[in-house]
């Protein structure tokens, strides 16, 4: 019995020196966006830590942090050194977080496409692209979904 707890422990050990190491998210949301919530129940299920800022001033959380107006949505999130605007999956942050396209500061779905995390509207399911940006606005596919 011993040889079963140490084993477990030893196993538990190496397990969590592997596990994946994720940056802490902050996502700036209003109070009253239900969609908003289910994205952070979304990343949280794949992982990450989430601290939520309720705030109704989305507009300066965007302007502060450069996020290029055509690609605002519903709530912006701030993930190590990088910003993520709307719906996008969490599956897209961990690849981008690994092997991010040159000059890219973040990543965006724009608007609120049904089937995105967060969005997911039953069977209903609209294409999407993820995008990555840079500094001056400039955007490319990341994924498509």
């Amino acid at each position: 019995m011993k040889k079963i707890v140490l084993t477990s422990l030893i196993l538990g050990f190496f397990i969590s020196l592997f596990a994946e190491t994720l940056p802490p998210v902050t996502v700036y949301k209003s109070k009253y966006c239900g969609c908003c919530g289910e994205w952070v129940k979304h990343m949280e299920k794949n992982g990450f830590k989430v601290t939520v800022v309720e705030t109704e001033a989305l507009n300066e959380v965007k302007i502060k942090y450069n996020v290029p107006a055509p690609l605002a949505s519903c709530h912006t999130a701030i993930i190590g050194n990088f910003i993520v605007e709307g719906h996008t999956p969490a599956s897209s942050i961990k690849h981008f977080l690994n092997d991010a396209p040159k000059d890219a500061i973040g990543l965006a779905v724009p608007g609120m496409p049904l089937g995105s995390p967060g969005m997911e509207q039953g069977n209903m399911k609209q294409p999407y692209d993820v995008l990555a940006f840079d500094k001056q606005g400039n955007t490319v596919v990341f994924e498509k979904f």
